[in-house]
This record gives structure tokens, sequence and C-alpha cells, in this order.
């Protein structure tokens, strides 16, 4: 039957893989980084690009550490 649907040009799609999250630990570098970000307000979208990390993670380590994030606090 396989062969059937195989001879008559049907395909086969493989099943799309879920990306698996890799997390990383927070530097006392990448903290400093983030305070400097904070008192220049960058946008939280231009530090997310730069320190490869997503606006959420950027956000609750920001709340976290309780200062603000973003040009509009």
């Amino acid at each position: 039957m396989l062969q059937a649907l195989l001879s008559e040009g049907a395909f086969i799609v493989k099943k799309a893989t879920k990306k698996r999250v890799k997390r990383r630990e927070w530097t006392k570098a990448d903290i400093k980084e983030l305070k400097v970000h904070s008192k220049a307000r960058t946008p939280v979208i231009k530090i997310a690009k730069m320190t490869k990390r997503s606006v959420g993670a950027l956000r609750q380590k920001a709340l976290n550490l309780g200062i603000g994030l973003g040009h509009q606090r």
C-alpha cells in the first residue's frame, strides 16, 4: 500500500520537532548590563536582541531586581 502511494507521487511529511529551550544563568556582568540599559532607557526589544534573551525574561529579571525597564515607564 505504501509503495502504491509513493509511486503515485504522494509525499510523506515529517512531523515538525519543537525547539528546545536552553536556559542560561544570569551572570553578574549580565545584571550590570541590564541596569545600565535601565538607566539609559533603552527599548526592551533592543536589549533582547543584544543579550539574546526574550523580552519576558528581561522583564522578569528587572522585576526581581526592582528596576524599571523600557523607555515607557
